[in-house]
């Protein structure tokens, strides 16, 4: 096997980990956050807790948008960016409106590259390693 074709089959596929890597990490910080910012329980889950998920629904159905314009590789670099701007964003996040959005921003493009990174990675692998470099992003 191509050690480029696995080194970029691994970068991409990361994208998967990160929407697992979010969940927990979230999830170890729920209580907290409810306190920081005082929301009601419903506000809470409906609003701050879930809009990641929100997203990464809106993301998801949308995917075919940006990969048939710009192609898989942009919409991975776009993907990139979109998972760094929800990182910082809701590090200096001051109310809980703002850190809404930009958990809403960074499912999206979980929601994208659930659809983007399997494509890829199907398109750049040859027939016979297709099915075991696709099978990383599931990993």
């Amino acid at each position: 096997m191509n050690h480029k074709l696995l080194l970029w089959s691994v970068t991409v596929a990361c994208a998967g980990f990160l929407f697992g890597f979010d969940t927990a990490v979230i999830s170890g910080a729920d209580q907290p956050i409810q306190q920081l910012w005082q929301t009601s329980a419903l506000h809470h889950g409906l609003f701050i807790m879930s809009s990641a998920l929100w997203g990464t629904v809106l993301g998801a159905l949308l995917a075919n948008f940006p990969c048939d314009r710009f192609g898989r590789k942009p919409t991975l670099i776009g993907i990139g960016i979109l998972y760094l701007l929800s990182a910082l964003g809701s590090a200096l996040a001051t109310d809980p409106v703002f850190f809404s959005l930009m958990r809403f921003i960074g499912g999206i493009g979980v929601g994208i590259s659930s659809i983007a990174v399997p494509a890829y990675i199907a398109e750049i692998a040859p027939a016979q390693q297709r099915g075991r470099l696709v099978a990383l992003y599931q990993f």
